[in-house]
């Protein structure tokens, strides 16, 4: 059966006026404002970082400075990424029942089609590329990246977004972006610029976003069954995304909410082992044997956002030979969705700071 979701163009703006754009969509569809959506996002030159990630050790600042690159804190998971008028950004904002299955079962879905859509564009003699889902939540094309994807749920609402890569400029990317070094390592590559391509590199010409929008459309509806209606933006969502734009997330407060969490006195850190994942930690009582504060950074996908804020209140004033069973059992209660991480992987961050 088709399932009809309506499409949307919100037109070129800011990093940070996108993002609170999703965010009212997301409220709207959440009170039943809106049904099933999908939209088309442009943006003027920006640097994303996830929504658990510290600034500073993500982006180059002063870079971004002098480039007028403008810094921007998405509401999902995942990594930094820079973008401009080289890039589609598209997102999905529907009940998390018409697509159907946990955080990672969507994630496959949803970027098999985008993979399935892109692999309709032609190239100059007619040839094609063969896009296809790389696990986790990433599109390559011969290994390398051409889109990046994340996601969340807020109750039965899923937010899924996604960028494709249409022209690139390696140079503005490599200048404003901190790359892991984990991440390099393991691809055995030298620099940022080489991990990701472009339509543009792959098919020998730069394809319209039109063109880029059509064949994403095809995708979806070809591997998920969607119908696509046109629509304009709405007044109310407009009127909402202002609003969060102005209090929140056009704030540079909110922008820099995790920004250097261990340049505090006596705060100790330690990772995961898949490098992906730091715990922050302030210890008290008189043999320091107590949580006083933890926060966790990383390229986290977690559902909802707020689940990591909520486990790290709930660690305060736990003793650290707790600390496994503590975070066993938070999860255990709680309604959670994660991509690449185990729970234990949390309590690991934390006693490697410790010790």
């Amino acid at each position: 059966m088709t399932k009809t979701i309506r499409v949307i163009d919100t037109g070129l703006r800011s990093g940070r006026e996108n993002i609170a754009h999703d965010q009212a969509m997301i409220d709207a569809h959440v009170d039943g404002v809106i049904g099933d959506s999908f939209k088309f996002i442009h943006f003027e030159p920006c640097a994303l970082v996830g929504r658990h990630q510290d600034l500073s050790q993500e982006l180059k600042l002063d870079e971004c400075a002098l480039r007028g690159v403008h810094t921007v804190r998405r509401i999902t998971g995942g990594g930094a990424i820079y973008f401009d008028e080289g890039q589609l950004g598209w997102a999905l904002i529907c009940n998390r029942r018409t697509v159907g299955g946990d955080l990672t079962q969507i994630t496959e879905k949803i970027c098999t089609a985008a993979a399935l859509g892109l692999s309709t564009l032609r190239d100059l003699a007619g040839g094609g590329i063969d896009a296809r889902f790389r696990p986790r939540n990433d599109i390559e094309v011969a290994g390398q990246k051409i889109s990046g994807t994340g996601g969340f749920f807020d109750g039965n609402t899923l937010m899924f977004q996604g960028t494709v890569l249409i022209d690139l400029d390696p140079q503005a990317m490599a200048a404003v972006l901190n790359v892991p070094a984990h991440k390099l390592n393991k691809r055995e590559l030298a620099n940022a610029g080489q991990r990701v391509t472009s339509l543009k590199t792959l098919l020998g010409r730069t394809p319209s976003k039109d063109e880029v929008m059509s064949a994403l459309l095809i995708g979806f509806a070809e591997h998920l069954g969607f119908g696509f209606e046109f629509s304009r933006p709405d007044k109310s969502v407009e009127k909402m995304a202002q609003k969060l734009y102005d209090e929140e997330i056009g704030r540079d407060e909110f922008v820099g909410e995790i920004n250097e969490p261990g340049r505090v006195r006596d705060v100790l850190s330690g990772t995961n082992s898949g490098g992906n994942l730091t715990a922050y930690v302030r210890l008290e009582g008189a043999k320091n044997d107590r949580i006083r504060e933890v926060v966790f950074t990383g390229d986290v996908f977690i559902t909802p956002p707020r689940a990591l804020m909520d486990l790290e209140a709930h660690l305060r004033g736990k003793k650290l030979v707790d600390v496994a069973s503590e975070v066993d059992e938070f999860f255990k209660q709680a309604d959670i969705g994660m991509v690449s991480l185990q729970a234990p992987e949390f309590s690991d961050a934390i006693l490697g700071a410790v010790r």
